[in-house]
């Protein structure tokens, strides 16, 4: 029997069209709440630029979060669970990144910054996934503190290079034009066994829902794991069922299709 359900935030929960959780899924979430199913989220966001999930949080629907990929687990006000990036590929990749001028966010545990900015980052943060301006930092300035995840501005070749360059570290991708980097071994799936653990839930009593390149962890760890419609065919592979997109009432019709609600 499901007691947990995981969801991705960016084209899983909130569409890219839209901006908005359709009301099917909140509708689905509800009921599956009022019967006793736990819900999460499993982001590759930091909670500073959660911005986006007010249609649940206000119904207090959600259980917790796991964030930054793993990175940073937290259930209410409680964190359990949070792994910064060894402070040698913070400094690297700081400097990676200035002497090749791509922008790079980093994170650290309750702020956010960028460096280099330029168009791109205000297309894709600012316009596209509706975050607040990121505040600009010098590379001095950013890494001043513990940093649990780095966002740069790199293509998948350019990750192939640099990436092994972090050998305390690993990447994933939700979105083509950046790379989310993590102290190695924090991905969702570890984010899922944080969670349970801290619930008393088994791994065969999850389910988890997502449509990005992050999210393939924890498709293939959950005891069911739904890729929506519209994601890639290496995250359809990686899941148990295809849904319906996120548009196309997705979360709903996989719900009513494993007797959840």
């Amino acid at each position: 029997m499901i007691k947990a359900l995981f969801f991705d935030i960016d084209g899983t929960l909130v569409s890219f069209a839209t901006h908005a959780i359709p009301q099917t899924t909140i509708e689905a979430i509800a009921a599956a709440k009022a019967k006793g199913i736990r819900i999460f989220i499993a982001t590759g966001r930091p909670a500073v630029i959660i911005n986006n999930l007010s249609a649940l949080q206000d119904r207090g629907l959600i259980d917790g979060y796991i964030t930054m990929n793993g990175g940073y687990c937290f259930v209410g006000e409680e964190v359990i669970y949070k792994s910064a990036i060894p402070a040698a590929d913070v400094q690297r990749l700081a400097r990676i990144s200035a002497e090749q001028n791509f922008p790079c966010i980093f994170v650290s545990e309750h702020d956010i910054c960028v460096c280099q900015p330029d168009e791109m980052v205000k297309k894709i943060f600012n316009d596209f996934l509706k975050v607040d301006i990121i505040p600009e930092k010098t590379p001095e300035e950013a890494i001043g503190q513990e940093i649990f995840q780095m966002t740069p501005f790199i293509t998948l070749e350019q990750e192939q290079v640099i990436l092994p360059q972090l050998p305390g570290c690993e990447a994933g991708r939700w979105f083509p034009a950046f790379a989310d980097i993590t102290a190695k071994g924090n991905t969702k799936q570890k984010g899922i066994d944080e969670i349970i653990n801290h619930f008393g839930i088994r791994l065969e009593e999850t389910m988890a829902f997502g449509d990005g390149g992050n999210d393939i962890t924890m498709l293939r760890h959950a005891a069911i794991g739904v890729a929506m419609g519209q994601a890639k065919e290496d995250v359809k592979a990686a899941a148990d069922y295809v849904t319906a997109p996120i548009d196309e009432d997705g979360i709903s019709k996989a719900m009513k299709h494993f007797g959840i609600i």
